[in-house]
């Protein structure tokens, strides 16, 4: 690479910053306005230019030509200014751009027709040292489906929150996408969609095409973690169940929110001075998410002690048509192992057996948990949440689906309804509540607040595996960071400021890598650990600028 180039490589640029001597030995002189900038007052330009922004859309374009250009400003700039700009790089705004246009090559894009040069395209990947892969089909991308390519933009986004939050250098993340078509008609019919314009593949040649990438990518980088993410239910818990047991990997849509969801419970539920032994927990969604959301309190709920007929009685899960039982039709193996006995609802008084509602479950059970996954707004009606309140006083309640639209309630009603009572966290982000002189701050329930910390600790000590051990692990350390904890009163979040978070993720970071050494039997002391923790860590700052990291 030209040493000019490094104007164009956002992992080495430095803009202004570049100071007199890299200017003339990389022979760019002319090409640079005379001052040099510090990179504060690049990062305080920035932060004028995006505060003169008023369209949202141009906040995020902002951003996004900013990622582009010049990473470690990029980074330095989020990290000053992190509650402002990341409904920018995450949710909600990066849901409106999932359909957006080919933006740089930033990620990779492996199209099913090129499955049979998958290692001569993976060997070509530019990156040397890529430590964590974030990949998705773009089959079901938040709460929107089926967006084929546009997938991307979620790969790009979460790997952005590994550096931001984890510290992983931006160098070792490989955003990719798996191009196997789409099934959304509006993106086959339309001439400016840039994926393969086909009905997505399935069944034996998905299969085939997933395993050709995964033999070529850990190939070429054997110690690597791969993050599948917002892959459609089946295949979701498909691919997991096949490869966590070969390779180093894990579902975060299915393990990640469980985690995250599993603190927020815990932080509730201590604060109310109570334990799962007393619950009667409701999923609304029957997806990866809210099945991964099951398993891991089922772990949890044994941990503790509990009897599998206790958790049976104790963890309720509804899909599209009603709570799940051993008689419905529409249940796959992974929901079937929550489906509660049909001779135990006999005694139910009920419209339709086939067809259980959410309302009549909420009668019978009397639930003190009530979790959405569904992505089916106004699903916890005012009738339901009243109800519930006869019989929990305190009750949990998590509305969480992607994006505010989707969500099953919305903290306002919740609030009302309840009359301050509920302890409340959403998927989306939402504004503090003022109800009775009191002001409710809403906490995020969202997986960026385990993921990049479990990815780092996995990632430091070359964990061989990524066990549900390190997701209970990971759940416990964020949960005791609650704020509702440090307050005697209720009307506090369940989930920490995002400005506490780089640190935390590197508290999550250390327990998951001790874990990880205790599943391979090694041993590491807690120093040793804590020092490849922070090893890996990188901070924005820009550095010298040499050949050697010119081409990297």
């Amino acid at each position: 690479m030209c040493f000019r180039d490094c104007l164009y490589n956002p992992l080495v640029n430095k803009g202004t910053s570049f100071n007199a001597e890299e200017r003339k030995n990389l022979k760019i002189e002319g090409m640079l306005p005379f001052h040099i900038s510090t990179i504060e007052e690049q990062a305080q330009g920035i932060y004028t230019q995006f505060c003169q922004k008023i369209d949202s859309l141009d906040k995020y374009s902002l951003l996004s030509e900013l990622y582009h250009v010049n990473e470690t400003l990029f980074y330095r700039f989020c990290m000053e200014h992190i509650e402002e700009v990341l409904p920018y790089i995450y949710t909600p705004a990066v849901g409106r751009q999932c359909s957006s246009f080919f933006n740089q090559n930033r990620g990779i894009y492996l199209s099913y027709l090129h499955k049979d040069r998958m290692e001569q395209i993976v060997e070509s990947i530019p990156r040397e040292c890529v430590k964590v892969i974030v990949i998705t089909d773009g089959e079901r991308i938040l709460g929107l489906g089926d967006l084929g390519i546009g997938g991307m933009v979620i790969s790009m986004g979460k790997s952005i929150l590994h550096t931001l939050f984890g510290g992983i250098h931006p160098a070792c993340v490989l955003p990719v996408v798996l191009d196997v078509g789409t099934n959304n008609l509006s993106l086959l019919r339309d001439p400016f969609y840039l994926g393969w314009r086909h009905q997505r593949i399935k069944g034996q040649e998905y299969d085939q095409f997933v395993e050709t990438f995964v033999g070529a990518i850990t190939q070429r980088f054997p110690n690597v973690l791969i993050q599948w993410e917002d892959f459609a239910k089946l295949n979701a818990q498909m691919l997991l169940s096949r490869y966590r047991d070969k390779i180093c990997c894990f579902n975060d849509d299915i393990q990640g929110t469980a985690s995250v969801v599993l603190a927020g419970i815990r932080a509730a539920l201590q604060s109310i001075g109570t334990c799962f032994n007393d619950q009667r927990i409701i999923i609304f969604g029957a997806g990866s998410a809210g099945i991964g959301i099951a398993e891991l309190i089922k772990k949890s709920m044994e941990e503790e002690g509990m009897s599998d007929e206790n958790i049976s009685n104790a963890i309720y899960i509804f899909g599209k048509k009603g709570l799940a039982h051993t008689g419905s039709k529409w249940l796959d193996p992974f929901q079937r192992n929550f489906a509660q006995k049909q001779k135990n609802l006999r005694t139910w008084k009920v419209e339709n057996k086939e067809f259980i509602t959410l309302l009549e479950t909420v009668k019978w059970i009397k639930p003190t948990i009530l979790i959405g996954t569904s992505a089916q707004p106004n699903a916890f009606s005012q009738e339901v949440i009243e109800e519930m309140i006869k019989y929990a006083p305190q009750p949990i309640i998590f509305p969480l689906s992607n994006p505010r639209t989707k969500a099953e309630a919305v903290p306002e009603n919740l609030i009302k309804w309840t009359n301050g009572k509920a302890l409340i966290a959403t998927g989306s982000p939402f504004p503090s509540i003022k109800y009775n002189g009191k002001n409710y701050v809403i906490g995020q329930c969202n997986n960026l607040l385990v993921f990049p910390g479990i990815s780092l600790g996995v990632v430091a000590v070359a964990a061989r595996y990524v066990t549900d051990e390190m997701f209970l692990v990971a759940a416990k350390v964020l949960s005791q960071y609650a704020p509702i904890l440090d307050h005697l009163s209720l009307n506090e979040s369940l989930f920490p400021p995002i400005t506490q978070l780089r640190s935390i993720c590197r508290d999550i970071a250390i327990h998951v890598a001790e874990q990880a050494v205790n599943n391979q039997g090694a041993f590491l002391s807690k120093r040793e650990i804590q020092k490849a923790v922070d090893d890996m860590i990188w901070n924005p700052q820009y550095v010298n600028i040499k050949e050697s990291q010119i081409s990297r």
